[in-house]
C-alpha cells in the first residue's frame, strides 16, 4: 500500500513539475556515457523509444542528445583521451594568460609610466 501511495505522489510531482525528484543530477564518466550510448542503440534499434530509454538510464531526453552529439561515435578511450586533452588545453591557456599578464606588467616597468 506503502508503496502505490509513493509511486502516485511520484507521478503526481512529474504531471505538475515535468521533473522526476528520482532523476538525481549525478556526473557521469565519458566510459560510462559511452556504454550508455551503446547500450541505447541497442535498445532503439529493438523498438524502444528515446523516451523509454532515457526514463531506463535515469537522465533527461535533452542529457540523451547532448551525450549523442559529443560521444557519438567514439570509443572508451577515445572520449578518455578527449578529456585529458581538453584539461591540458585548459591549463596551457591559463599559463598563456599568466604569462601576457607578466610580460604587460614588465613592459609598462620598462617603460617607466608605473
Amino acid at each position: 500500500m506503502v508503496q502505490g501511495l509513493c509511486g502516485l505522489i511520484v507521478c503526481i510531482i512529474v504531471v505538475r513539475t515535468g521533473k522526476d525528484p528520482l532523476m538525481s543530477r549525478r556526473r557521469h564518466t565519458p566510459e560510462q556515457i559511452i556504454r550508455k550510448l551503446a547500450e541505447g542503440q541497442k535498445l532503439l534499434a529493438g523498438d524502444m523509444s528515446v523516451e523509454d530509454v532515457c526514463r531506463q538510464f535515469g537522465i533527461a531526453e535533452s542529457t540523451w542528445a547532448r551525450w549523442l552529439s559529443q560521444y557519438g561515435g567514439m570509443k572508451a578511450d577515445d572520449a578518455k583521451r578527449l578529456k585529458e586533452l581538453e584539461g591540458e588545453n585548459v591549463r596551457l591557456k591559463k599559463l598563456l594568460a599568466e604569462a601576457e599578464l607578466e610580460k604587460a606588467i614588465l613592459k609598462e616597468v620598462a617603460s617607466g609610466n608605473f
